[in-house]
């Protein structure tokens, strides 16, 4: 990952469910130039254990050559809060005693992300964002962000999202805490503290964010032998490995709990008051395989954000299609603001 900029708040940052952070800081990344008119911002906003670096883990969507190209764009991707890729989170040196918190950090919630890449964007004098787009948790934070700033977003792009996060997807979440939280290491800090237990997480994760089909294609048996390893055993323990060289386990905790707390309407008379309050004009993104943000969630994104276009990916790769079909992706952006246009 190229290193990203970081912006220092100059005030503590309060938190939705009380109290404060203290010394925040927000990692990010742009990308192409701000034009005359300061009209071409792409604001990203990332999933679950992604970083700031866009053009790194969205490719065929976002670099040179693709539809978001940064010779025509100027796009800002922020790392949320929380996690570990430069923003401040459970292993960011923190108090007095210049110690990081880890599983003390404090519960911090979607409007919390929100808040914090709010005080960027104005750091930024960015009036006007062409485009928010983001999908899974960055579609939580895109979606809210919407609605408490409706004037500042010409267009939102939504893909595999929700406007509240489902009892479905919270119990996926409390059982990869659960496997992280049984590792003995856990409990007592460090920054390699419940390594273990988060392998286990993102086999679990695995599980949520392919399909049926997914797994049947890539992991089969060659043949009808009695192999000495299963090739989708060993699959998840590649991923699992993969996950715990780059991530730890309590930036995987407090963002699964930041996922939880997702609820547009809530102080708002409710989810479909909420989403009315949206002005940009939006496109919702839904995957047919997708079993843990399923289209029908997106179908209630589409149905009470006013005007929203609505439209849905055929993809055997689950909830990760959002990052794998950028073809498809493509193609609907392109109808989506030709029909902007129109109008």
């Amino acid at each position: 990952m190229n290193n990203p900029q970081v912006l220092s708040l100059e005030q503590p940052l309060p938190l939705e469910r009380g109290g404060q952070l203290d010394g925040v800081q927000i990692a990010y990344h742009t990308y192409g130039t701000l034009n005359d008119a300061r009209d071409n911002v792409v604001w990203v906003c990332h999933a679950l254990t992604a970083n700031s670096d866009v053009l790194g883990w969205w490719p065929g969507l976002f670099g040179a050559g693709d539809y978001f190209d940064p010779a025509d764009w100027f796009i800002v991707c922020a790392n949320v809060l929380g996690s570990c890729y430069g923003s401040t989170g459970p292993l960011t040196p923190a108090g007095p005693r210049h110690k990081p918190l880890y599983a003390a950090f404090p519960r911090l919630t979607v409007r919390d992300l929100v808040a914090a890449h709010e005080q960027l964007r104005q750091q930024l004098g960015l009036t006007k964002i062409h485009t928010v787009i983001g999908g899974s948790l960055g579609g939580q934070q895109a979606v809210e962000w919407a609605i408490e700033q409706p004037a500042v977003f010409e267009h939102l792009v939504l893909l595999a999202t929700n406007a509240q996060h489902s009892p479905w997807g919270i119990a996926f979440n409390e059982a990869q805490r659960l496997a992280i939280q049984a590792d003995c290491t856990y409990a007592g800090g460090g920054p390699e503290g419940g390594q273990l237990g988060l392998r286990a997480a993102r086999a679990m994760a695995l599980l949520s964010y392919r399909s049926y089909d997914a797994y049947g294609r890539s992991q089969a048996e060659a043949d009808d032998e009695l192999p000495a390893f299963f090739r989708a055993s060993s699959y998840q323990q590649y991923q699992g490995d993969k996950l715990t060289a780059r991530f730890n386990a309590y930036s995987y905790v407090t963002l699964s709990h930041i996922m939880d707390s997702h609820h547009v309407g809530r102080g708002r008379g409710g989810v479909a008051a909420a989403l009315a309050r949206v002005q940009a004009r939006t496109l919702v993104l839904g995957i047919t395989s997708d079993v843990l943000f399923p289209p029908a969630e997106q179908q209630l994104l589409a149905r009470h954000i006013p005007g929203a276009m609505y439209a849905e990916m055929e993809s055997g790769y689950g909830h990760d299609g959002f990052l794998i079909e950028t073809a498809q992706i493509a193609h609907f952006l392109e109808r989506f603001y030709v029909q902007t246009f129109a109008h």
